[in-house]
C-alpha cells in the first residue's frame, strides 16, 4: 500500500482547479508518509497540454490516459482506469473532487475495489488510531475530517483495514500552492486499451452546455455575506451596493438562500462553497456550524448582528453589535466619501 494518488478532472485540456487543490493537499499528505504524490489524468488529445498543470505541484509520477472517448466524461471508461490502475499501484488513498464528476466516480470506484469513501471532508490529516474492539494499533492513517449529523458534530473517519482510504472534498475547501514550476515527475502516456474494454464506450455524449459563473466568489478578496436576518431581497440590495463600494462580491447563509433572498450559486458553507477572502462582512448571520465551515479561514471576520451571543461572533475578529438596516447605510456612506 503505496503512495497518494489524485485524480485530476479536465475542462478540455485545462485541469480544474479542485484538482490542483487536491494536488496541493497530497503532496503534503505524501510527506509526512514519506512516500510519493501520483496523478491520474484522462481526457482526449491531452498528452503534452496537461503536464505542466500537474506536475509543478510536486507530483513524482503523472499517469495520462489519452483517448478517444474519454472527454467529455462518462461513467464506466473512467471507472475501469482508475479501477484497474489501482489494482496494479495499491495506493493507500485517493483524493478526488466533491464535484458532479467526483461524487459519480468516486462512490464507483470505492464499491469495485470495497474501500471505504467519505465524503465533501473539510480537513484531511495523518494520524494513529487504536481500535478498542480488537485491540489493533495503526499508524498514520487518513483521518477524514467532515460535518456531520446536519453539521452539529464534527466527524473523524477512518479506514483502517480497506485501501484505498477514499476522499472526497469540495473545490475551495484546501489552498492550491505550486511547490516547484520546474519539478520534475515522470510522466507516464498509458495503453488506454489495457484498461479499458470498447463495451465501456456505450455512452456517448451528444451535446454539452457549460455556463460560466455569474461571479467570483470564492476568488474574491472581500466578501460581503448575509443571513436571514438580511429580512428580505431588498434587504440583500444593500450589501450588494456595500460589495460594490468594496470591489468585493455578496454571499450568503442556507437560510438566506433557503428564504429567497438571493441565489443559491452565492451559498456559503458545508453546502455551499468555501471562501477564503481577506475580509468577510457577515451582515445577519448567526453562524451555524454548517455556515462557519465555509468562511472560517477568512483573513479578518467582520460581525454584524443584533444578538451579542450570536455564535459567530466567537470567531470574528470584530464584532458591530446593531442592526443591519442601522449599520450598513453607515457603511455605505462611510465608504463613498472615503474611497479615492
Amino acid at each position: 500500500m503505496n503512495n497518494v494518488f489524485v485524480y485530476c478532472e479536465i475542462e478540455g485540456t485545462t485541469v480544474m482547479e479542485v484538482s490542483q487543490e487536491l494536488l496541493t493537499k497530497g503532496r503534503k499528505l505524501a510527506n509526512q508518509l514519506g512516500v510519493e504524490l501520483h496523478a491520474v489524468v484522462a481526457g482526449t488529445g491531452i498528452t503534452g497540454k496537461v503536464e505542466t498543470q500537474i506536475l509543478p505541484y510536486g507530483v513524482d509520477k503523472l499517469f495520462v490516459f489519452d483517448a478517444e472517448g474519454l472527454f467529455p466524461y462518462t461513467s464506466a471508461p473512467h471507472t475501469d482506469i482508475l479501477v484497474n490502475l489501482f489494482k496494479e499501484e495499491k495506493p493507500q488513498i485517493c483524493l478526488m473532487g466533491a464535484t458532479v464528476i467526483g461524487r459519480d466516480l468516486g462512490p464507483r470506484v470505492s464499491s469495485s475495489l470495497t474501500s471505504g469513501l467519505t465524503a465533501d471532508c473539510t480537513q484531511l490529516e495523518i494520524g494513529p488510531y487504536d481500535d478498542n474492539k480488537t485491540g489493533k494499533h495503526y499508524d498514520q492513517l487518513l483521518y477524514q475530517i467532515r460535518p456531520a449529523f446536519g453539521g452539529n458534530i464534527v466527524a473523524t473517519i477512518v479506514n483502517p483495514d480497506h485501501r484505498p482510504q477514499m476522499a472526497t472534498v469540495r473545490s475551495g475547501v484546501m489552498q492550491k500552492q505550486v511547490l516547484d514550476e520546474n519539478y520534475a515527475g515522470e510522466v507516464v502516456i498509458c495503453d488506454v486499451a489495457k484498461y479499458v474494454p470498447t463495451t465501456d464506450y456505450v455512452v456517448k455524449v451528444i451535446d454539452r452546455h457549460v455556463e460560466a459563473a455569474k461571479h467570483n466568489l470564492k476568488g474574491a478578496p472581500i466578501v460581503v455575506a448575509g443571513g436571514y436576518g438580511m429580512g428580505s431581497k431588498e434587504g440583500f440590495d444593500m450589501l450588494f451596493q456595500l460589495a460594490k463600494e468594496l470591489h468585493g462580491e455578496v454571499g450568503a447563509s442556507r437560510a438566506a438562500v433557503d428564504a429567497g433572498f438571493v441565489d443559491n450559486d452565492r451559498q456559503i458553507g458545508q453546502t455551499g462553497v468555501t471562501v477564503h477572502p481577506k475580509v468577510y462582512i457577515a451582515c445577519g448571520i448567526s453562524g451555524q456550524i454548517q455556515h462557519i465551515a465555509g468562511m472560517q479561514d477568512s483573513g479578518i471576520i467582520i460581525s454584524i448582528n443584533s444578538d451579542p451571543e450570536a455564535p459567530i461572533n466567537k470567531i470574528a475578529d470584530y464584532v458591530i453589535v446593531g442592526t443591519v438596516e442601522e449599520v450598513v447605510p453607515k457603511l455605505i456612506k462611510y465608504y463613498k466619501q472615503n474611497s479615492k
